[in-house]
């Protein structure tokens, strides 16, 4: 068995320091990740609103405590009567196997919105034990379920990223 000395990471070199700073620097401009969003949800930020782009079933059968929901079918009718000028949109959908917060995104920055995508969406938020409404607002139920130990760390407030 020969073994090879070729790199299968660097057949393709990084990129330069240059573009790799403008790359990183306008992802983090696009997206945000689930343990921001909670960290923000739990401080009460202002200027931030979460948006649930999923269906009213969806919906129903769990969502994030202070999320709106806004299908983004009824982003364009309804987004202006729901959401403040200058404010922060963070949008999302299932998880990372769904492109529905991509396109609720491209509805709100069509509008004029600041806008980020939350990466993971309620897949992630759910997995990794943070609070999550049952039912409709005026009667939902807010549980929990156990740490995914492959999503975050189970003995520890949050991955420390």
């Amino acid at each position: 068995m020969s073994v090879s000395t070729e790199s299968a990471v660097t057949t393709v070199p990084a990129a330069p320091k240059a573009e790799a700073l403008l790359h990183f620097s306008a992802r983090l401009g696009f997206e945000t990740d689930v343990s921001d969003v909670a960290t923000d949800l739990a401080a009460a930020v202002t200027g931030v609103v979460v948006v649930d782009v999923r269906s009213a079933e969806s919906w129903a059968q769990g969502h994030i405590q202070g999320a709106i929901h806004l299908p983004t079918a009824e982003i364009a009718a309804r987004a202006p009567d729901l959401i403040g000028d200058g404010v922060t949109v963070v949008v999302h959908c299932w998880g990372p196997g769904c492109n529905g917060a991509t396109k609720a995104a491209l509805e709100f920055a069509r509008l004029g919105h600041p806008v980020k995508e939350m990466l993971g969406g309620f897949e992630y938020w759910a997995r990794e034990g943070l609070p999550v409404v049952i039912g409709t607002a005026e009667a939902g139920t807010v549980t929990r379920r156990a740490i995914d130990p492959l999503t975050a760390p189970v003995a520890a407030i949050g991955c420390d990223c």
